[in-house]
């Protein structure tokens, strides 16, 4: 054998190993990537589920406020139906401001803030808002990871030719953020 026949032979083998090298990392960037999701997943059906009961509390207490409880039923339905980050983010985003008006009818009825079951489901709330928040960190981080291997040389080259697809960042706004402030200083303990 000559000597530009091993070196061609080495050179062939090396770049195997990287195309082998870069088709794991993606595959592990994607794989913690759904882990993140399901991280995700399991906070929003917390969620979801405290949603009517708390629909059903704060129903004793309304007036006209009927169409904003209609609201936000509708929306659960339509967030539970969403499918991925872009989807749910963007139907998460308008149930959690919505849920927010919910939380802040509490302003308007001094006897719903102090009823236990209304201040039980609120520290529930956010309780699941703040897992939120840390799934998603660790979710969007994982999507960073992923889309930075897929965008880079020379794993870009590798992700385009075994169809590794970008994800999608997931954004959505907390119910708990609008929470008047007395009332969060006392689920927080303060």
């Amino acid at each position: 054998m000559e000597t530009y026949q091993i070196i061609l032979a080495l050179l062939v083998l090396l770049a195997g190993a990287c195309v082998v090298w870069a088709y794991n990392m993606l595959v592990k960037a994607r794989n913690q990537m759904r882990e993140g999701w399901s991280g995700i997943e399991v906070q929003l059906k917390r969620r979801h589920d405290l949603i009517p009961s708390l629909v059903q509390c704060v129903k004793g207490y309304q007036t006209h406020e009927r169409e904003l409880l209609e609201t936000v039923s509708r929306e659960r339905t339509e967030a539970q139906a969403a499918r991925g980050a872009g989807e749910a983010g963007g139907a998460e985003k308008i149930l959690g401001r919505d849920l927010g008006k919910i939380v802040a009818l509490a302003e308007a009825y001094p006897d719903l803030k102090a009823d236990k079951s209304f201040r039980g489901l609120m520290g529930d709330l956010v309780e699941i808002e703040d897992q939120i928040q840390y799934a998603r960190r660790y979710y969007n981080g994982s999507v960073r990871d992923l889309n930075n291997a897929i965008e880079s040389f020379p794993s870009n080259l590798v992700a385009g030719r075994f169809g590794f697809e970008v994800g999608d960042f997931f954004e959505v706004e907390t119910a708990s953020e609008r929470l008047p402030p007395d009332l969060a200083a006392a689920l927080k303990g303060g």
